[in-house]
């Protein structure tokens, strides 16, 4: 399988299985760097919840234009608002061979107003949790929000060490500096490493090949 993160939230999951491959994109959101021309196909969009960070209206249209038969899976207020915007395919109900999962939004007014929000299992290989550190499952990879207003890097680790994933891959991390995320990411792949798991350091639009 291989994963490609596109800035921040943004993440391309690809799995071969029976001679065929299933591609799925989480969360293209404002501050993802998507180039839809560059996808060969796309039969997923999830959308974890509807803060502009995590879903990109005019992305969005781009991908349904470039891929019609695509499908979209988000929480049901999400969904209202979607088919409003015209996304006919848009559905509070996973497809087959992936399932949702309880990640509830982190945050409390009068900062925020968490929103409705969705965990995504991807292929028993991929969990895409939003932004929450207040799940309690896991598939051998791990999408880890490592960063936010609502959260910190050490609430994400204590996490990852609790459930022990095979893989991180750190997500949420549009608010660092290229000199503090490298030091986090140093920082983590240590902490994570001494653990036996494996941290997946990203480069925005390359994908990594993983054996699973």
């Amino acid at each position: 399988m291989k994963l490609t993160k596109f800035g921040h939230s943004c993440v391309l999951v690809e799995v071969e299985a029976n001679g065929t491959v299933q591609r799925a994109l989480f969360d293209p959101g404002v501050w993802s760097n998507v180039r839809v021309q560059d996808f060969v196909t796309l039969d997923d969009v999830f959308i974890s919840h509807g803060h502009p960070d995590h879903i990109d209206i005019l992305t969005l249209r781009a991908i349904v234009e470039a891929f019609p038969d695509v499908r979209i899976t988000a929480p049901t207020e999400v969904v209202a608002q979607l088919q409003q915007e015209g996304f006919r395919q848009a559905a509070d109900v996973a497809p087959i061979g992936s399932r949702l999962f309880v990640s509830p939004h982190e945050g409390h007014l009068p900062f925020m107003n968490p929103p409705e929000e969705i965990g995504i299992h991807f292929l028993d290989r991929y969990s895409h949790p939003g932004d929450s550190h207040s799940f309690h499952e896991t598939m051998p990879i791990l999408g880890l929000p490592v960063q936010a207003p609502w959260g910190s890097m050490i609430a994400a680790v204590d996490l990852a060490l609790e459930l022990k994933p095979q893989y991180i891959l750190p997500l949420h991390d549009w608010h660092w500096r290229e000199e503090a995320r490298i030091w986090a990411y140093d920082r983590m792949e240590q902490i994570f490493k001494d653990n036996g798991i494996t941290f997946l350091r990203t480069v925005d639009g390359q994908a990594l090949a993983i054996n699973l």
